[in-house]
């Protein structure tokens, strides 16, 4: 979790300080904030006439929504084609260039699953099964 921030109460005591005749780094150490909290409050007063903290961790739209009619297209016509080969063609055919992550990401949102079946041979593991060879004359024991 992360920090609530300072209030505007002192925000705008450190500003007034500064509007003063107080140096920056002054007025933090006078109202025990860091030097560099004291110099974005007054650049920031300077900018927006105001003390009060900008909106945090605002909604990121990804700019594959906007393509989103085209890959669900995409993947529904040829459904064997990887990550890395649906971020070439969107290069190609579109003109966006992005990773392979956020095309998982993508697809995550859209509930859009890959399974695994043995048309795309990913399958199974590596183990003995019952077509394994048997070896006669092996008991085990020394």
């Amino acid at each position: 979790m992360g920090r609530q921030p300072y209030s505007d109460d002192l925000r705008s005591r450190v500003v007034a300080a500064v509007a003063a005749g107080c140096s920056r780094r002054a007025a933090g150490k006078r109202f025990a904030v860091s030097a560099s909290s004291s110099i974005r409050w007054v650049e920031l007063h300077e900018e927006t006439g105001s003390v009060s903290p900008r909106p945090r961790g605002r909604k990121r739209r990804s700019p594959l929504e906007l393509h989103a009619a085209w890959l669900l297209d995409l993947v529904g016509k040829e459904p064997d084609l990887t990550l890395a080969e649906l971020v070439e063609r969107l290069w190609v055919d579109r003109g966006v260039r992005t990773t392979d992550s956020s095309v998982d990401r993508f697809f995550k949102r859209h509930g859009v699953t890959f399974k695994k079946n043995s048309a795309r041979r990913r399958t199974g593991s590596a183990r003995c099964g019952s077509g394994a060879p048997v070896l006669e004359g092996r008991t085990g024991k020394s």
